[in-house]
């Protein structure tokens, strides 16, 4: 599938993006910009936790920024259940659950 904006090669269905020769699941395209955008924004932060924990050899605040990681990328369709065998609620809930978990824990 053709670049779409410059983004990475996608498979010809969709559901994978291919970046350095290695397949990796693709965002789910239901979950709406803005909420991808602040997903993909608590993503790039527990990403950061991750380094930091790692730099400063905290194996709790390490297995928090990991809980991070997996939350933002489930909830944008990247991990977990796969997004297209999914109903359209079970979607819409994937990533509304993820957004609210992110609202109620804030970025520690």
């Amino acid at each position: 599938m053709p670049r779409e904006c410059g983004g990475p090669d996608r498979t010809d269905d969709g559901r994978y993006v291919i970046i350095n020769g290695r397949r990796w699941r693709a965002t789910d395209p239901a979950v709406p910009e803005d909420a991808a955008a602040a997903l993909r924004s608590h993503l790039m932060a527990a990403r950061r936790a991750v380094r930091e924990a790692k730099r400063a050899a905290d194996d709790a605040a390490l297995r928090r920024a990991r809980e991070r990681v997996q939350r933002a990328k489930v909830a944008l369709g990247e991990r977990g259940d796969p997004w297209w065998e999914q109903s359209g609620r079970e979607r819409d809930r994937r990533w509304h659950d993820g957004l609210a978990w992110f609202d109620g824990h804030g970025e520690r």
